[in-house]
């Protein structure tokens, strides 16, 4: 074995105690500063003259070392030789390395502090865990929500809206980023940004989780094949909640988690003892798009009802201040209103909130009575316009009856469906047009994804045959050539999926665009037009196809949205589930030839012809677009005249 050199182990020694830190650094640097004054004070001892003994002239070496004005003091050759090296030195040692310490950790403490390491003092603030795509949206309709939050905050009796955003790496880009949404603005300063993982029990505590009014979890993206999926990290960060509870016996906070597998249900159910709201993310797009596919026109409503923006929302409002009232009573009070049914909780005498679960009473008849436990489900413009308001002129009541359920239309059977792409939303979008019965449709699916890689999904989701009749094609419909081989204009619908193999949104919603563009050429060509719908992951690209003809679908809008306001008023979840499943009650489009209708009526009149039927009318989609694209016109004006032409449709709440 070789001995160490002196040298070496010196270095070694001062590499040792220079990583440690800051402190560490200047405790090295004083021993240099020492050893150099020590040595300078040698030098000069022998000179004699000014030095009593050796102990002034280490402080004469010591003053020539940290302060250069005293160079011009000494005299004879010797010492204004040693008090010049020394001054040199006092340059490079005292002020550039005490300096440059000093400066490195400042801006790593600046670096810290930016990338938010310290655990926030909040209290009743709402917890968003984790950055993906969908975390603007989120935080959009969080503070666009202002009767709501209003509503939240009085609740659970606190000031101001705080949001707590836990990051992989919390940066000023983000902060950047927060600034330049246009839903958020200046009101980024209400967003707090804390760096960790939600699978680490630290990064929780970092974000005050036990102390919050809600913690959203919404899913992140993994790559294919990965063992650590979204609905694992979900299930680690509820149980690391748990845990802290547990541990500080506090009690537990309310949670919205956002999981892609439904089967995970019981298994999310099972790690967080609290009280908790799963919205099945998957599931959730694919019954959208499944009902597009039964109702063509029925994406707008989505974009309307589940999007942050101008138009209609859904609203959930207690029961306490209206109980004693009909149905029938409260839509003729609140005009700009449509009162879609109620919730009635299982357990009538559970007073603190429902634990039971709600019995969905959507179209329910106008007679029914309202109790101080029941949840009214609403559609307005706004928040405030569900409030009762005196100087508003009543509307003559209308009284409907129990809704005829009306036969659903077989409108899959043999339908030839077309999908252009593959996403881990397609084993679940196949279960949901398997849950419509009989009658299935034929569905092709194209992606330069391998087939064996595709069915291997497809039965690790399945135990049987996931449809009747599929196929699959391996060709990359960004081909002029291959797509024109599968001659798209003989299918009835065609849906481009959005990619989760890709590194962002915009690139997926670049392939999905160019596709789109591509198949619009090819199908000019055609005499027939089948429907197109087109799903994208980023929000800023909806602009961009200006007069597209397609039905477009902004998943992580949509899904932020729901996130948001299910955090909000947690009984909007049920509502929607019952509102875009197979059965039950549903949004559907009628036509206005099968009621007898008036030559001009107003949105009054055709709310009473409707009620007949037991049905709710809740607008008019026009055939013809209107100046800005739109088709639709939802809950209008009363008494507005609706001037119906040839083609429109009609919107309706019905039981089907």
């Amino acid at each position: 074995m070789l001995p160490f050199r002196v040298v070496d182990r010196v270095k070694f020694i001062v590499e040792r105690q220079l990583v440690k830190g800051a402190g560490f650094q200047l405790m090295v640097v004083g021993i240099f500063i020492g050893l150099i004054s020590l040595i300078g004070g040698l030098l000069v001892v022998p000179q004699g003259g000014d030095f009593a003994d050796p102990g002034s002239a280490v402080w004469w070496a010591f003053l020539r070392l940290t302060d250069p004005g005293y160079l011009g003091d000494d005299v004879g050759t010797w010492q204004r030789i040693v008090s010049t090296l020394l001054t040199i030195s006092g340059y490079v040692v005292f002020m550039g390395t005490l300096v440059a310490i000093l400066t490195r950790w400042l801006i790593a403490k600046m670096a810290d502090l930016e990338r938010g390491l310290t655990p926030v003092t909040l209290k009743n603030h709402v917890v968003v865990l984790g950055w993906t795509s969908q975390t603007l949206p989120l935080l959009c309709e969080l503070l666009s929500s202002s009767g709501r939050m209003r509503r939240f905050l009085e609740k659970h009796d606190t000031q101001k809206l705080n949001l707590v955003v836990l990051s992989e790496e919390a940066s000023a880009a983000q902060v950047h980023e927060l600034r330049n949404e246009p839903g958020i603005g200046r009101r980024s300063r209400q967003v707090i940004l804390r760096s960790g993982s939600a699978i680490q029990p630290d990064a929780l505590h970092r974000v005050a989780c036990l102390d919050a009014s809600a913690v959203i979890v919404p899913s992140a993206a993994y790559e294919a094949g990965s063992l650590i999926t979204s609905d694992v990290e979900t299930v680690k960060a509820l149980l690391s909640i748990a845990a802290q509870a547990r541990q500080y016996q506090a009690p537990l906070p309310f949670v919205v988690a956002e999981i892609q597998d439904i089967r995970k249900l019981p298994v999310v159910e099972r790690a967080y003892p609290g009280a908790v709201e799963v919205v099945a993310g998957n599931a959730t797009i694919s019954r959208l798009m499944v009902q597009n596919v039964l109702h063509p026109g029925l994406s707008e409503i989505y974009n309307e009802l589940l999007t942050a923006g101008q138009g209609n929302e859904i609203y959930v409002r207690g029961g306490e201040s209206i109980a004693g009232l009909s149905l029938g009573e409260l839509a003729s009070e609140r005009p700009g209103v449509i009162v879609l049914g109620l919730l009635r909780c299982f357990d009538r005498d559970c007073d603190q909130g429902c634990e039971q679960g709600w019995d969905v009473r959507l179209a329910a008849p106008s007679e029914t009575r309202i109790e101080a436990g029941d949840r009214v489900v609403m559609m307005a413009r706004d928040y405030a316009e569900t409030d009762a308001d005196p100087k508003t002129t009543a509307l003559p009541e209308i009284s409907r009856g129990d809704a005829r359920l009306s036969a659903r239309e077989n409108k899959l059977k043999g339908r030839r469906i077309l999908l252009l792409g593959w996403n881990r939303r397609v084993p679940s979008l196949m279960a949901e047009f398997s849950s419509y019965g009989p009658g299935q449709p034929v569905l092709d699916i194209v992606s330069v994804v391998p087939i064996s890689e595709r069915e291997h999904a497809l039965s690790r989701y399945f135990t049987g045959k996931p449809l009747e009749s599929y196929s699959h094609i391996e060709a990359d419909y960004m081909v002029e050539d291959e797509l024109r081989r599968i001659n798209p204009a003989s299918y009835d619908t065609i849906i481009l999926l959005s990619s989760d193999r890709l590194a962002s949104g915009e690139e997926a919603d670049a392939r999905t665009m160019v596709g789109y563009l591509q198949l619009e050429d090819i199908l000019t060509e055609a005499p027939g037009r089948p429907q197109l719908i087109m799903e994208l992951s980023d929000p800023d690209n909806r602009d961009l196809l200006y007069g597209h003809q397609s039905e477009m679908l902004i998943s992580p809008m949509i899904l932020s949205h729901i996130l948001a306001q299910v955090a909000l008023r947690r009984e909007l979840r049920v509502v929607l589930d019952e509102l875009f499943t197979v059965g039950g009650a549903e949004i559907g489009f009628r036509d206005p030839d099968h009621y007898p209708l008036p030559a001009s009526t107003d949105f009054h009149v055709l709310e009473k012809i409707l009620a007949v039927e037991g049905e709710i009318a809740l607008g008019v989609f026009r055939a013809t677009a209107d100046a800005r694209g739109r088709h639709l016109m939802l809950n209008p004006p009363r008494r507005q005249r609706l001037e119906l032409q040839p083609g429109d449709r009609l919107v309706v709440l019905c039981q089907s």
